[in-house]
């Protein structure tokens, strides 16, 4: 085992650089998105921990961290600092809707796998003549930007209003007990391989692989910003995706009808356009102010037609959304693309 020992963490270096389409770590599969809205609190643990433990970005860092780290006083200090800032922004940012472009956020952590393969290669000394900067300030810090990057893909799941909070500590509990896992197996490997006199002379090896790991990451996060601004290889004149924050895939069966609403905050502005591939649909694009009486709302844009788009600038704090109705004996199913300044709710 000692002597297997860093061929594993080598193979985990080369899995997260020559996986890097799949480290998109925080994405939110349609498979997710439905497990959240079906389930409860349970989902919302198993889905926290299955972020962290497939969530290359975190692992790499948390490796760089640990690597030296040789007395219990010393790891539970650094993964202290980690969990309390990463916990910080995950919750808050979470709560409050605070989000970014999570392609740059992504971008950021990758930075931070970077600078602690930088770190224990001593680059400080090599390169500035220095001593390295407070490590426990800087581990808080980089938490705090691995917890945003958590949150931002958090918020693409349709938390709803009721029971936010728990749902939110419910994924963070599942990060924790993610990155427990992942850390004992860490732990595990490392104090073994420790004993072999291969750690010396792999060890640089090892981080030299989280430099190149990070720089990896870092190209492919602002390869997906670049293409995510610029409409990325889609057709002339075609709807790009990934302009959109979110892309929602609803189905209407006939003669039914379904209403969709995001959260607004008084000011808010955001953009959407949605598309119906099979019959005209009637539609009310409306909103409800959060102290509004039962059945008191007020319609925007009221129709029949088979797509519409445009921007809203929210006239109050609360909900604003569609109500569709097929009137048709086929099922209709709508793409609906948003982006701006809203929070995601269940439809019902």
């Amino acid at each position: 085992m000692r002597k297997n020992a860093p061929l594993l963490l080598l193979v985990l270096l080369w899995a997260s650089t020559s996986f890097i389409p799949s480290v998109l770590a925080h994405g939110i599969s349609e498979s997710d998105r439905q497990d959240m809205i079906d389930g409860g609190y349970m989902q919302y643990i198993e889905l926290g921990a299955s972020h962290m433990v497939t969530g290359y970005d975190h692992l790499l860092f948390l490796l760089g961290v640990v690597f030296f780290l040789t007395k219990f006083r010393d790891i539970a200090r650094f993964v202290t600092a980690f969990t309390v800032g990463h916990s910080i922004t995950l919750i808050f940012a979470t709560f409050m809707g605070i989000t970014a472009n999570y392609y740059l956020v992504d971008a950021l952590i990758a930075l931070t796998v970077v600078y602690k393969g930088f770190d224990n290669l001593g680059g400080f000394r090599k390169v500035f003549g220095m001593e390295s900067p407070n490590l426990v300030v800087l581990v808080f810090g980089f938490g705090l930007i691995h917890g945003f990057g958590l949150s931002t893909r958090l918020q693409q799941l349709p938390l709803g209003d009721s029971g936010l909070l728990g749902r939110i500590l419910s994924f963070n509990l599942g990060v924790e007990l993610g990155q427990i896992a992942a850390l004992s197996v860490m732990l595990l490997v490392l104090n073994l391989w420790r004993r072999s006199a291969s750690f010396l002379r792999f060890s640089k090896a090892v981080n030299l692989g989280l430099v190149l790991a990070g720089c990896g990451l870092l190209v492919f996060q602002l390869n997906g910003f670049a293409t995510d601004r610029q409409g990325g290889l889609a057709e002339p004149g075609a709807a790009v995706a990934s302009e959109w924050r979110d892309v929602q895939t609803i189905t209407i069966p006939g003669h039914g009808s379904l209403e969709y609403k995001v959260a607004v905050e008084e000011g808010g502005i955001f953009d959407y356009e949605w598309q119906a591939a099979g019959a005209e649909l009637y539609f009310d694009f409306h909103g409800e102010a959060h102290d509004a009486a039962p059945d008191e709302f007020t319609s925007f844009k009221v129709a029949t037609d088979r797509e519409s788009s445009g921007s809203l600038t929210a006239p109050f704090t609360g909900r604003a959304g569609w109500y569709w109705r097929n009137d048709s004996g086929e099922a209709a199913v709508i793409t609906l693309s948003m982006r701006g300044e809203y929070r995601l709710i269940e439809s019902h």
